[in-house]
């Protein structure tokens, strides 16, 4: 009788914190590309997570992100990280358009006591591929972003975290009138100018 034996990875606060972080980085990417912040022509493709991704080549928003997932790991690994939100605002206005929401559940066991979990590449690799078809279905519903934008990234902390000297205290950029198209562990929520004619 054969028997199959399925490679597990031990899966450490640090090297979970990379990866969210690091998930992340390619989350914001794809949003970024797929709601037209950006040129078409600005991105790259690349394969990751057994999916083709799109990375942005402009340099400020690379470094911009690049800083991001440092900062991003540092509070995952600290555990206090609750939840990481990529808004789109419109350039010329700032009025806020769309909230992507990325809730972060943190195992207190593992920050606390320092345990160690099981978890196979494979299983890491199907809930992240999960949650970038997630994204995509999800832009499918939403309006086209029909005016220049811009994005910003805010981080949701435990209240006892120093902001760094490179961020700054924010409002929560909240949608006037927000519609809600999906939550599962992402919830996306974008401006509907149809209601306000009503």
């Amino acid at each position: 009788m054969a028997s199959r034996t399925v490679a597990k990875d031990i899966i450490t606060l640090r090297g979970s914190a990379a990866i969210v972080s690091e998930f992340f980085g390619y989350a914001a990417n794809s949003i970024l590309y797929n709601r037209g912040v950006y040129p078409e022509e600005s991105f790259v493709k690349v394969k990751k997570y057994g999916l083709p991704m799109l990375l942005t080549q402009d340099e400020g928003v690379k470094s911009f992100i690049a800083n991001l997932n440092a900062q991003l790991s540092e509070w995952l690994e600290s555990g206090k990280l609750q939840r990481v939100v990529l808004v789109i605002m419109s350039k010329p206005t700032n009025e806020v358009l769309e909230r992507w929401n990325f809730s972060i559940e943190t195992d207190s066991e593992v920050v606390e006591k320092g345990v160690s979990r099981e978890k196979s590449d494979k299983e890491i690799m199907r809930e992240i591929q999960a949650i970038m078809r997630q994204i995509a279905s999800s832009i499918t519903y939403l309006p086209c972003l029909d005016e220049p934008c811009v994005f910003d990234v805010l981080a949701y902390t435990d209240k006892d975290v120093a902001v760094p000297f490179t961020w700054i205290e924010s409002d929560p950029k909240l949608i006037a009138n927000p519609q809600m198209i999906h939550k599962v562990d992402t919830l996306v929520s974008y401006k509907n100018d149809e209601w306000d004619e009503q």
